[in-house]
C-alpha cells in the first residue's frame, strides 16, 4: 500500500484505509506472535531480578559485615536516627554503579541494534550479564562487587534498548500497547522473585552470595529465548536479509495472512531512510524530530522522578529505616512487587482500549495522592527528628499507602515508559531514540540512587514531598503535550504529530 492517500501500512498488521484520513487496524494475534512476544519481554527478568535483590541484599548482616561494617556500627547505636542509618556512600555506589554502565551501554546499544539486529543484542545483554551475576556472587571485595555492577549494567542497558523496540516492531499495531506492557511485567515478576529469594537466603550465613549469584538464572533463560527467535522483519530489512524478513513475518503474521503488502512497505520505508543517509544522532535533532526528541528524554526522566525506582531498590533498607524489623522489612518489599505486577496486567487488559494518556493521568494523579499522605504519615509516627519508635498501626499504613503508590505506577509509568518512546519514531532514527531514553531512564537513576539515602537522612519525610512534587509536574505534561498513540501503526505515527496542538508547528507533513 502506498503512501498516496496519507496512510500507510504499518510494521504491526493490516489495516484498511477510511477516506484517506483514518485507519482501521485489524492486527491479528497469532500462537506465534504470543510466543515471540513473550519470549523477548522475558529480557525484562534480568533487569527487574536486580532491582529486587539489591535492595534485600544490603539488609544481609554477612553481607554487610562482610563488605559494609561501619553501616552495622551506625545501625547498633542506641540513638541513630532512623532516617539516616544507611547513609553511606559505598553503600549507594554499590547500587548506582549498575546505572552508568547502563547509560554508555544503552548508547552504545543503538549503533549494535541498527548493525546486527534486535535479537542479537538481546543475547549479548544476557551473556554480559550472566558474567557480572557470577563475579558478584563469588565478590571477595568491593571493587569486586562493583566490577560486577558494571557487567550488569552493561547487559541491563543492551537488553533495555532492544527489547521494547523489538516488541513494538512485532505485535499488531491494535494491540501493540498490551504486548509492550510484557517487558514491565516480566521486570515485575523479577522483582518478586528476588524479594521472595532475598527473604528465605536472609537466613543463610551465605545468603547474600545466593542472592546474587543466582542472578544468572533470569540471564540465561533470556539468552535461551531470544536464541529461539527470530529477528523482527523491520530489522531484517534494514539489515538487507530480505529472505528472513519474509519468512519471520510469514510466522508471526500466521500463513494464511497476505504479507507482501507489510513487507513492501517496509523495504519502502527501509530505503527512504538509508537514502537519506545521514547520521542518526544528528538526524534525531532536526526540527521535525523535536517531539520524537522531547518525549524520549522527558518520558524516563520523569519516571524515574516519580520515585518508583528508589522505592524498589530501597525498599527493605527503607522499611528497616522506619522501624520494621528485617523480616518485616523484605516483606513488605514482597507485597509491594505483587501489588505492582498485579497492577501491570491491569495496563495490558485496557492501555489498547482506553489509551495511553488516561493510564498517564490517572496513574500521576494517584501517585501524587499516596506520596504525599506517605510524607505526612512518616512525620507523624517517626517525628520529624526520626528518633520515634514506628508503630504497628503507622507502620501498616505506610505499607497500604506505598502499595496504593506501586499499583498506580504499575499501570501507567511504569509500562508506558518503555511502550511511547519505543513507537513514536520512524524507522531511520527508532534505534537511536531508544537508546536516548533508555540513557536518560539510567542517568537519572543513578543520580537519584546515588542520593536517595542522604536525601531521606536530610529531608526526611520531605522525600516523598520532593517525589510528589515531581509527579505533579509530569502528569501536567502529559495533559497538555502528549498526545494519543493507541492503534496507530508504527510507519504512520507521524499523524499525531500533525494534529496535536503544539507540535505540528514542529513537523513537517509527510509526503
Amino acid at each position: 500500500m502506498t503512501k498516496d492517500k496519507g496512510m500507510a501500512v504499518g510494521v504491526g498488521g493490516h489495516e484498511r484505509l477510511i477516506n484517506g484520513q483514518g485507519l482501521e487496524v485489524e492486527g491479528k494475534i497469532t500462537a506465534a506472535v504470543v510466543i515471540t512476544c513473550i519470549v523477548a519481554a522475558s529480557g525484562g527478568l534480568i533487569f527487574g531480578y536486580d532491582i529486587g535483590i539489591s535492595g534485600g541484599v544490603t539488609t544481609m548482616e554477612p553481607f554487610l559485615q562482610k563488605l559494609f561494617p561501619s553501616i552495622l556500627k551506625n545501625a547498633a547505636g542506641a540513638k541513630t536516627n532512623v532516617y539516616c542509618v544507611y547513609d553511606s556512600q559505598v553503600l549507594t555506589a554499590f547500587t548506582s554503579s549498575l546505572y552508568v554502565a547502563g547509560l554508555a551501554a544503552s548508547l552504545g546499544a543503538s549503533r549494535l541494534t541498527a548493525a546486527q539486529g534486535r535479537r542479537n543484542v538481546m543475547v549479548l545483554g544476557g551473556f554480559t550479564f550472566l558474567a557480572g551475576a557470577a563475579i558478584n556472587g563469588g565478590a571477595q571485595t568491593i571493587a569486586m562487587l562493583i566490577l560486577g555492577r558494571i557487567l550488569l549494567g552493561f547487559g541491563v542497558g543492551f537488553t533495555n534498548q532492544a527489547t521494547p523496540v523489538y516488541l513494538s516492531e512485532v505485535a499488531p499495531p491494535k494491540w501493540r500497547g498490551a504486548f509492550n506492557t510484557g517487558f514491565q511485567f516480566f521486570i515485575g515478576i523479577g522483582v518478586v522473585a528476588a524479594n521472595c529469594l532475598n527473604y528465605g537466603a536472609a537466613r543463610l550465613e551465605w545468603g547474600w552470595r545466593l542472592s546474587l549469584g543466582l542472578a544468572v538464572v533470569p540471564a540465561a533463560i533470556m539468552i535461551i529465548g531470544a536464541l529461539l527467535i527470530s529477528d523482527t522483519p523491520s530489522s531484517l530489512v534494514e539489515r538487507g536479509k530480505l529472505e528472513k524478513a519474509k519468512k519471520s513475518l510469514a510466522k508471526i503474521r500466521g500463513k494464511e495472512t497476505d504479507i507482501e503488502v507489510e513487507l513492501a512497505d517496509l523495504v519502502k520505508s527501509s530505503e527512504i531512510a538509508k537514502a537519506m543517509n545521514r547520521e542518526p544522532f544528528l538526524t534525531i535533532f532536526e526540527r521535525q524530530y523535536r517531539p520524537h526528541l522531547v518525549m524520549s528524554i522527558a518520558i524516563p526522566f520523569f519516571q524515574q522522578l516519580s520515585g518508583i525506582n528508589i522505592i524498589a531498590f530501597y525498599a527493605p533498607v527503607l522499611f528497616q529505616s522506619l522501624g520494621f524489623g528485617n523480616d518485616s522489612a523484605l516483606i513488605g518489599a514482597i507485597i509491594l512487587g505483587l501489588v505492582n505486577l498485579a497492577s501491570i496486567l491491569v495496563s495490558t487488559a485496557v492501555v489498547d482500549r482506553y489509551g495511553r494518556r488516561l493510564l498517564f493521568i490517572e496513574g500521576g494523579a494517584q501517585m501524587f495522592i499516596c506520596q504525599v499522605a506517605v510524607a505526612f504519615v512518616v512525620a507523624a509516627a517517626a517525628g520529624t527528628s526520626g528518633t520515634r519508635h514506628i508503630s504497628k498501626e503507622y507502620g501498616a499504613s505506610i505499607v497500604a499507602l506505598m502499595c496504593a503508590y506501586a499499583a498506580g505506577f504499575g499501570w501507567s509509568w511504569g509500562p508506558l515508559s518503555w511502550l511511547i518512546p519505543s513507537e513514536i519514531f520512524p524507522v531511520k532514527i527508532r534505534t537511536t531514540g531508544q537508546s536516548i531514553s533508555v540513557a536518560v531512564n539510567f542517568a537519572t537513576t543513578f543520580i537519584l540512587s546515588q542520593t536517595f539515602l542522604t536525601m531521606l537522612c536530610h529531608f526526611k519525610y520531605g522525600a516523598f514531598l520532593f517525589y510528589a512534587g515531581w509527579i505533579a509536574v509530569m502528569t501536567i505534561f502529559i495533559v497538555f503535550f502528549m498526545p494519543e498513540t493507541k492503534g496507530i501503526p508504527l510507519n504512520s505515527m507521524h499523524l499525531v504529530w500533525e494534529k496535536h496542538w503544539f507540535w505540528r508547528r514542529f513537523v513537517t507533513v509527510q509526503p
